[in-house]
């Protein structure tokens, strides 16, 4: 990367609705497998996450989109932490921190109380990242997700 150009976070727009599905496609098929649940939210990020109240994310470096992350909501004080994705070739460059940075800044800025995640135990370089930003592993309630195996809090205020 080109120490020159900074990585941009902006905020989700229609035309780029893809770059959410395409993303998070190259992950979940590497590591796992495309659920139902991922397959609806991912074809329709207007609908099933910018609509319910929640907020997409994409890293930006030049002119292309190489990361996302989205902030789902759940109730008024609770958003979780999800959809978050990196290209294989942007991995290491901090990009997911960078995400997890302006979502946490946003989630503060707008009075969110507590935001959550799911995430797989095998997946260490997320699980380490969240828990450098001060995420607690608290129990895992029922089945969200297949490959679920860790959730994960951070109080905001």
């Amino acid at each position: 990367m080109n120490p020159q150009n900074t990585v941009e976070i902006i905020p989700f727009s229609a035309d780029l609705k893809e770059h959410i599905k395409i993303l998070n496609l190259a992950w979940l098929i590497k590591y796992f497998r495309v659920e139902e649940k991922d397959e609806l939210v991912l074809s329709n990020p207007q609908e099933e996450i910018i609509d319910k109240g929640g907020m997409i994310f994409y890293a930006k470096y030049n002119n292309e989109i190489i990361g996302t992350a989205s902030l789902m909501k759940i109730d008024t004080d609770t958003f979780e932490l999800s959809k978050m994705a990196v290209s294989d070739k942007a991995q290491g460059l901090g990009i997911g921190n960078k995400l997890l940075v302006h979502c946490l800044a946003v989630a503060e800025e707008s009075g969110i109380k507590k935001v959550i995640l799911y995430s797989n135990t095998k997946l260490l370089p997320a699980i380490h990242l969240y828990r450098k930003f001060g995420f607690i592993e608290t129990p895992l309630e029922g089945k969200t997700y297949e490959r679920a195996d860790i959730k994960m809090e951070k109080i905001i205020s």
